[in-house]
């Protein structure tokens, strides 16, 4: 549908369009905030450059990659290997605290609204800024959790624990063999809690976000901010395009897209619609 649909890419004046949100902010109803990686990206979570050199150089000299993303597909030989590899991955991407406060300056723009949040990112950063746990979807799963890579059955495990120990543990790029993280009902692998195929375990925390955020949907009305942040092509059909049929359904809804360089909507909605190309981080500090 959206494929064939004629799409507009911004051409207001920034300040204008900066004005604009901020009105349709404080105005709005609700506020739908959908975000990609790109939200992850402005708040400083890049996988390459300076910071994959801090933490990952001595992997980048043995295994010859250069960038976080690429050591993950890595075909390590040994899972002592391979977990000394994704602890650390898991600990810098999930346990530690974002470079930048985009997150931050987020939540202060919405906490006092009626507000849910859905995003396809897995690094847990809306809670670590303070957003309520029970207005957040994840929907892709979390660096947080692991789960059985059969999987023999539908449960996650929280992983913080299990994870701190491997990054304290390792040596030589590899972690004690009594570390590997094992599934406690059948006994094979675990694995990270991430949308790759179709063994990724939809549990029942899951389920019950994603019934929170279809509620969110059909109790309110009026004047509804769908406010989308960082959203790429990758999924579009789990926030992008739903945005759109929701605004386009509304007349009282606007739609919002916040986006570097991919600020667009489609022609039907143009009217109903602000598109900001730029640093999200910087649009964020604009607005307040």
């Amino acid at each position: 549908m959206f494929g064939r649909m004629k799409i507009t890419k911004s051409t207001g004046n920034y300040s204008d369009e900066i004005k604009r949100l901020k009105k349709a902010i404080e105005e709005a109803d609700a506020v739908v905030i959908g975000a990609g990686a790109g939200l992850s990206t402005s708040a400083g979570f890049i996988y390459n450059g300076e910071r994959f050199e801090k933490y990952f150089a001595d992997f980048g000299k043995k295994y010859g990659f250069q960038d976080m993303y690429s050591g993950g597909f890595y075909p390590y030989e040994t899972p002592e290997e391979m977990w000394a590899y994704w602890s650390k991955f898991i600990f810098v991407n999930r346990y530690m605290d974002a470079p930048k406060p985009v997150y931050d300056q987020l939540f202060t723009l919405v906490k006092d609204k009626d507000y849910f949040v859905i995003t396809t990112n897995v690094d847990h950063c809306f809670q670590k800024a303070g957003f309520d746990k029970k207005r957040l979807f994840y929907t892709q799963g979390d660096y947080g959790l692991f789960q059985c890579s059969e999987p023999c059955h539908e449960e996650t495990y929280e992983n913080e624990d299990m994870v701190r120990a491997m990054v304290e543990q390792q040596k030589d790029m590899k972690i004690p063999t009594e570390l590997i993280p094992k599934c406690p009902k059948c006994g094979k692998p675990l694995t990270m809690n991430l949308r790759s195929d179709d063994k990724f375990v939809e549990d029942e925390g899951w389920h019950q976000a994603a019934e929170r955020y279809e509620n969110f949907l059909r109790t309110r009305k009026g004047k509804i901010l769908f406010l989308e942040m960082g959203v790429g092509y990758n999924t579009p059909v789990i926030i992008k395009y739903p945005f759109w049929q929701m605004t386009a359904k509304n007349p009282d809804a606007i739609y919002a897209c916040v986006n570097y360089g991919e600020a667009v909507c489609p022609e039907d909605i143009r009217k109903q619609s602000i598109c900001i190309d730029g640093d999200i981080g910087k649009v964020l500090e604009n607005l307040r």
